[in-house]
This record gives C-alpha cells, sequence and structure tokens, in this order.
C-alpha cells in the first residue's frame, strides 16, 4: 500500500515539473539495504526533496551546505520513496526519481531516469548472493514477459506501451520490489529552415513561431469563410428577385389619318390647261 502510494506521489508531483535535472549515483532505483548512494540536483540553487515511506520529507543523510545534494552511506528500507529538487521560491521541480530499498535477497536493476523512444531497455536481475542458476523471469504489471537463462533482459526500440511496473524473479532465492519505468517522448528531428530576420527579433511576421503569424492566421481563414458564404447569399438573393420578361413591341402601328383639302370646292383638276385661241388675219 505505502508502494502504491509513492507512485501515486511520483506521478502528481512529475505533472509540474521541468527539464531541470536530478542525478543519481549508481544509476539505478534499487539497492539493497547497506549499499550508498548519491543524489545530487544539477541546477545551481536548488534544494534536494524526498517523501520517503519513513515520511521524512526534507531530511536526507549527508548534505551539502546549500542542501543541494544529498550522500547516504548506509540505506535502509525508510528511505525507499520518491527523491526531487526544487527551486528556492518554490515554482518549480525537477523530474522525480523513485529509489527503493530491498532487504531481501534480490532486486531489478533498471534505469533510474526515464528511457527515451527508439532507444533499447535492458533489465537486469541481481540477488546479493551468486546463484547457480542465474537464470531469473521478468514480470511487467505482474504480467510474465519471459525467462531468461542470463539474468537480463534486452527490450528493442522501445515506445509508450512499454511503460509499467516491472520486477523479476530468481528461482530459490526470491523477488525484486517492482519498479516504474518511464518512456520518453522522441524528440523531433525537423529542422526549423533558416531565416532573413534578426536573429535578436523574437521571430519575423512570416515564421511559423511568430506572434503575429498565430494571431492573424486564425482571423484570415476565418475572414476568408464569411466572406465567401456572404458572397454565395448575395448570389442566391439574385436569382429569387430576377424580374419577370416584358412582351415584346409591336413590329407594325396602326393610325387613323384624315386628310382635308384648302376651301369647300370640288377639288383641283389634274388635266393640264387648255391651249390658247390664235386668230390669224390679213393685213393690206
Amino acid at each position: 500500500m505505502k508502494e502504491t502510494c509513492l507512485l501515486c506521489l511520483m506521478f502528481l508531483i512529475s505533472c509540474k515539473s521541468n527539464k531541470i535535472g536530478l542525478t543519481v549515483s549508481p544509476s539505478r532505483s534499487q539497492f539493497f539495504k547497506g549499499e550508498s548512494v548519491n543524489l545530487n540536483c544539477e541546477d545551481e540553487g536548488w534544494i534536494l526533496r524526498r517523501n520517503t515511506s519513513g515520511g521524512t520529507r526534507s531530511q536526507c543523510g549527508q548534505r551539502t551546505p546549500d542542501n543541494s545534494s544529498c550522500e547516504i552511506d548506509y540505506l535502509i528500507k525508510k528511505d525507499s520513496g520518491v527523491y526531487w529538487c526544487d527551486s528556492r521560491g518554490g515554482g518549480a521541480s525537477s523530474m522525480v526519481v523513485n529509489i527503493s530499498v530491498s532487504g531481501g535477497s534480490v532486486i531489478l536493476q533498471s534505469p533510474v531516469l526515464p528511457v527515451m523512444e527508439g532507444h533499447d531497455l535492458t533489465l537486469s536481475c541481481q540477488s546479493k548472493t551468486p546463484p547457480s542458476n542465474p537464470s531469473a523471469a521478468f514480470y511487467k504489471d505482474d504480467f510474465l514477459i519471459r525467462t531468461e537463462p542470463t539474468g537480463n533482459m534486452t527490450l528493442q526500440n522501445v515506445s509508450r506501451s512499454d511503460e509499467g511496473l516491472y520486477k523479476c524473479n530468481i528461482r530459490d532465492h526470491g523477488e525484486s520490489p517492482s519498479s516504474w519505468i518511464s518512456v520518453s517522448e522522441k524528440p523531433s528531428t525537423t529542422s526549423t529552415p533558416p531565416t532573413t530576420s534578426d536573429p535578436g527579433s523574437p521571430g519575423s511576421p512570416g515564421s511559423p513561431g511568430s506572434p503575429l503569424l498565430q494571431i492573424w492566421l486564425p482571423a484570415i481563414c476565418v475572414g476568408s469563410v464569411v466572406l465567401l458564404m456572404s458572397l454565395g447569399l448575395i448570389l442566391w438573393k439574385c436569382l429569387q428577385q430576377k424580374p419577370k420578361e416584358e412582351p415584346p413591341p409591336d413590329d407594325i402601328t396602326y393610325s387613323h389619318v384624315n386628310i382635308r383639302s384648302a376651301g369647300s370646292g370640288p377639288p383641283p383638276s389634274r388635266e393640264p390647261p387648255p391651249e390658247p385661241t390664235i386668230i390669224y388675219s390679213t393685213l393690206r
């Protein structure tokens, strides 16, 4: 039950942790009773903390004056717990490591820090006294993975699905405590193309990390969608309000015309006027 509570606490603390590290020497998560270990905060000025099965939160063996490291010369079971580094102001924490001290005769040697995706993970089952048969069975979340005759097991190309509680068992010697093994995400290998902007500037408007681009790009996309919808609505209304066609005008126009002559007499004759009468006479 105490082991489960410590693992839960380790998870909660790691949710707010940053990249500042905590080193453990020797670099493993399980130790036999009576062994020694040295823990050190990588960042200067940070304070080493721990929460153990004994309930101790701050005391940690021989400390340096600035409380940034701790050396435990003789480990006991009450030293089992989670260890981390806190900033002076308490606003940030390092990654959390879990240390298990076994009073038994078998431990599982596993990485104390997360294993990166794509890398190999090697686990070793060790007994306090050399066994006549080093064959060991390895378990993940209480399910048997396989039995290795050499006592060593390697998982190749690990992924996030390989995270879990691991333990081992050596026949006639006993079982090791469980250790949580984490798998960290593989960093992206995509490099950022060089830009012509000032190296001291926070970012040019066209760079992927530019605040201006992050603000304006969504606004431009939304504006384009609204504009297209508005144009479609206007076109639809124009089609609905198309005027009816008027009948074409007639090509022939009829009208009533009255023609009147000047005066009241009969209409003038169209015959030519009579020729004048010519009289001939003889002159004497």
